[in-house]
């Protein structure tokens, strides 16, 4: 009489095949079973496995938690075969006769698929079989059954089109697969999400389960061979009792979930495939030989209506990731730059990550504003600095620089990020003269009720630049010492005029550099070193000033 191959996977246990080659075979969680599981769910004396005449029979020896075969609790001994699962607790067996080898290292290699009880078929082909009916396959089409099944198709697509959501088209889907195919107990969507051929389970749903049921909100239950093999070839597969096929050895979802029979299509346009249509089965999807494939046919036709939605809710996605990202960003960059934040693509997280780059920070403040808010009303204020900052910005964007905010009166912007600029510093002493020279031609306009003057600084080095603050407000923004230097630099410029750090003086070409004249090396607070400052001459002052010894101690 042929012995017994039992499979086991049991959690905390490396996968492991054991021989019945005796009358008896008990498994317990003593030691001297013949199969000792040490684990709570089982009992001392939990089940056995014996000859009877010619067959093998499984026995429930009494246990608290029950011995299952094929999913259903046995009362009493039950005959063995082939391909039959016998849970015991949280340890799955597989029974196979000894004359079938199974490899525990046999991997789902390309050359191993399509004999046996496993199928592959080409998915194009596959959608004109199931549109013919399965007489029709080779032969002459079945006409009723082809008309038929092509006014079906034609309702799924109009539902299809019509779904305003990827939750509502797979909603559509999952129902249809459902109804016409039975014996399918679970059913996922998997789509490459974002282009990188990695699959991500976007919806699934189960027969006897509801909608979002943690045992199927992870991709734990798939079989990730199965769906990266159809996903990469555009094949559609059909195994009827995935338990007894050794090519699915080492699977753990197949044999710990107990899954007997597995669907699997690729979602594709001919051009591209976008993802996955899975569903599995706990009973053999098939018990008939030959081997047919009418309802892969079927399932492969759905998978192929299908890619052309889940394409349309890619694109819809795309659309308004790039719409939020750059709702976000142009209102801190330039168009120019706006547009080049979205060519990367949708960002981690909805956010830009902190990171540290060569930049230009500019400060431009307007002078003695205080005492002229006190003379106006507050929407007199609000309309002199909205025309204000609507005036500047346009300086700022010319260059490609990024707006961090608005401080009261004061403008805060910077250059060389988020995009690199070699030539940061240059960009903001053009903003900054620029920004002056548009001031005067405003002022001369009699825009507000009295002349505005401005005093503007720059400073130039590394900080870092990125998205900073909570879950529920985030700024983009830079942070650093050459920030905070700039910011002090501001409060001792003259007004009307410009002052920069020697780093920014380095950084910019002699064009520029003529604008600017030694100011005096002075030592602010924080910063333990004296910093060399220049300053234009847009306004001729009586005499230079001198920063020899200045404590500068604002913030």
């Amino acid at each position: 009489m042929t012995d017994l191959q039992l499979r086991i996977q049991a959690e905390g246990y490396p996968e492991r095949i054991v021989v019945v080659d005796q009358g008896e075979f008990v498994i317990g969680r003593l030691p001297e079973c013949s199969l000792s599981l040490q684990m709570t769910q089982i009992s001392r004396y939990h089940a056995r496995i014996k000859r009877r005449q010619q067959a093998w029979i499984l026995e429930d020896l009494g246990s608290t938690n029950g011995t299952y075969l094929n999913h259903v609790r046995i009362t009493e001994p039950q005959t063995i075969r082939q391909g039959d699962l016998i849970r015991l607790g949280h340890a799955s067996i597989l029974v196979t006769f000894q004359n079938v080898t199974l490899d525990e290292t046999t991997d789902l290699q390309a050359d191993q698929w399509g004999s046996g009880r496993t199928i592959l078929r080409n998915a194009e082909d596959l959608k004109e079989q199931w549109l013919q009916g399965e007489e029709g396959y080779g032969h002459q089409p079945h006409t009723e059954t082809a008309i038929a099944r092509l006014k079906e198709l034609v309702d799924i697509v109009k539902q299809l089109s019509s779904a305003e959501s990827i939750e509502a088209i797979f909603r559509l889907t999952r129902n249809v697969i459902f109804q016409e195919l039975p014996g399918l107990e679970r059913l996922a969507l998997l789509i490459d999400i974002r282009g990188n051929g990695k699959l991500e389970l976007l919806s699934a749903a189960a027969q006897s389960l509801p909608d979002n049921h943690p045992a199927i909100r992870t991709s734990a239950w798939i079989s990730q061979s199965v769906c990266q093999k159809v996903f990469k070839e555009r094949v559609a597969l059909k195994s009827v009792d995935a338990q007894s096929d050794q090519r699915f050895a080492g699977e753990d979802s197949i044999l710990a979930k107990g899954i007997r029979g597995v669907l699997a299509v690729p979602l594709w346009d001919q051009t591209k495939v976008v993802g996955v249509l899975y569903g599995d089965a706990h009973l053999k999807l098939d018990e008939s030989e030959p081997l047919t494939d009418d309802d892969l046919s079927f399932f492969s036709t759905i998978g192929h209506l299908l890619a052309a939605s889940v394409q349309r809710w890619l694109l819809s996605r795309r659309l308004q990731e790039q719409a939020q990202i750059r709702q976000k960003l142009e209102r801190y960059h330039s168009p120019a730059v706006v547009h080049q934040l979205i060519s990367v693509g949708a960002l981690k997280n909805g956010r830009l990550p902190p990171r540290e780059a060569e930049i230009s920070i500019l400060f431009a403040d307007i002078v003695n504003f205080t005492p002229i808010a006190e003379q106006s009303s507050p929407s007199a204020i609000a309309d002199l600095l909205n025309v204000f900052f609507e005036e500047m910005l346009h300086s700022v964007f010319a260059q490609g620089g990024t707006l961090d905010k608005f401080i009261g009166d004061c403008i805060m912007a910077f250059f060389g990020a988020p995009e690199p600029q070699i030539d940061h510093a240059e960009r903001a002493i053009a903003t900054a003269m620029g920004m002056l020279n548009r001031l005067d031609q405003l002022n001369l306009q009699n825009i507000w009720p009295q002349p505005i003057q401005l005093r503007v600084a720059v400073n130039s080095g590394k900080a870092f630049v990125g998205d900073v603050g909570s879950s529920q407000r985030v700024d983009y923004t830079v942070l650093g010492g050459t920030v905070n230097l700039a910011a002090r630099l501001e409060t001792i410029c003259p007004p009307g005029e410009c002052v920069i750090t020697d780093a920014t003086y380095q950084a910019i070409g002699d064009r520029h550099q003529d604008l600017f004249i030694p100011m005096g090396a002075g030592r602010f607070k924080g910063i333990d070193r004296p910093i060399q400052v220049y300053r234009t001459q847009r306004h001729r002052h009586p005499k230079p000033l001198s920063l020899k010894s200045t404590e500068v101690s604002s913030s």
